[in-house]
């Protein structure tokens, strides 16, 4: 777990958390999604009741993610997961970015003043941390109900709006984009070194180390997540009906800077792990937005307010019995 080494008196933690406490957070953050896996942070547990959480520099992707959005991002999800567990201890969370501008490493800094019974949201959120999953694969031929598109449209994260994708003229231009992307991707041979460095060799890659080489043999858009030499990249109007099956929501922010980059992958872990809960799979999107013509397109098309950041994509798991 990524947690740096606190003193110890007299066998006591001085930090005044329990090693139970600093272990069930360090775990939560541990499950929060991050790129490639790198789980590009780590956190220190300080006195009184406090939490700061460390961009790791040393976990940087110069080809996928140049200027680190990417990884703010993931930071991002990381404090939401922090958050969420803290919660669930019975403490308040009262959450500070970037709290220290002598120490431009700090993401965020959280507090624990007092006790705080969680919400039922809450504690839902955190149950479902644990079996929160990127989901690379066709979702079921059900469509989501209104009550969860309304679900996953709501969030607490200040500065941050959700877009849904709606009708076939926008799927249209989504799928042209992702189509656009995975031609230059595939075709970037940096990008892919990159890629197979950080792609582990085992089916099950533990925190930190990686994708897994399962999702090698999901070789189609858009549920490879990551395109590869040998993805397949169907035609647009292709792309487009499959995309109709899916519930699509672009994460956006006002500016594009290092507070709206945590700010969007704190929503976009809110909306994930509600998701999670209420019995949908997902997965995010990040690399389209490295390109520059890609984000233009998409504000320019859909009208957009702000700066895309991700795009989540939501639907029903396919039943075992289905997959047979």
């Amino acid at each position: 777990m990524n947690t740096r080494t606190t003193q110890r008196r007299h066998g006591r933690d001085v930090t005044g958390w329990t090693t139970g406490e600093k272990d069930l957070i360090a775990t939560a953050a541990a499950h929060a999604p991050s790129v490639h896996n790198t789980q590009p942070w780590v956190l220190e547990f300080h006195d009184p009741h406090q939490i700061s959480l460390y961009e790791r520099l040393d976990r940087a992707l110069p080809r996928h993610d140049p200027l680190g959005r990417d990884r703010l991002i993931s930071c991002g999800a990381a404090l939401e997961h922090v958050r969420l567990a803290v919660r669930a201890l019975g403490w308040t969370a009262d959450l500070t970015l970037f709290p220290d501008a002598t120490q431009p490493d700090e993401v965020g800094r959280l507090l624990a003043e007092g006790r705080a019974e969680p919400s039922d949201v809450e504690l839902a959120r955190f149950a479902a941390l644990a079996v929160r999953r990127s989901h690379r694969k066709p979702f079921a031929a059900r469509t989501t109900d209104d009550e969860s598109r309304a679900l996953l449209t709501a969030h607490s994260t200040a500065g941050v709006g959700v877009r849904p994708i709606r009708g076939t003229d926008e799927l249209a231009v989504l799928a042209k984009l992702l189509h656009h992307t995975a031609l230059v991707l595939r075709d970037d041979h940096a990008y892919q070194r990159e890629l197979s460095c950080w792609t582990a060799s085992v089916g099950d890659p533990l925190p930190g180390d990686g994708v897994s080489a399962a999702i090698r043999g999901r070789l189609t858009l858009p549920w490879a997540g990551l395109v590869r030499r040998t993805t397949a990249v169907p035609d647009i109007p292709t792309l487009t009906d499959r995309l109709r099956g899916e519930l699509l929501v672009v994460v956006e922010t006002p500016d594009d800077g290092p507070h709206d980059h945590v700010r969007a992958g704190l929503a976009a872990a809110e909306i994930w792990l509600a998701a999670t809960a209420a019995g949908l799979a997902a997965s995010v999107l990040t690399q389209p937005f490295h390109l520059s013509e890609v984000r233009a397109g998409l504000v320019e098309s859909l009208s957009l307010n702000g700066f895309p950041q991700l795009l989540l994509r939501f639907g029903h798991p396919i039943d075992q019995r289905e997959e047979k």
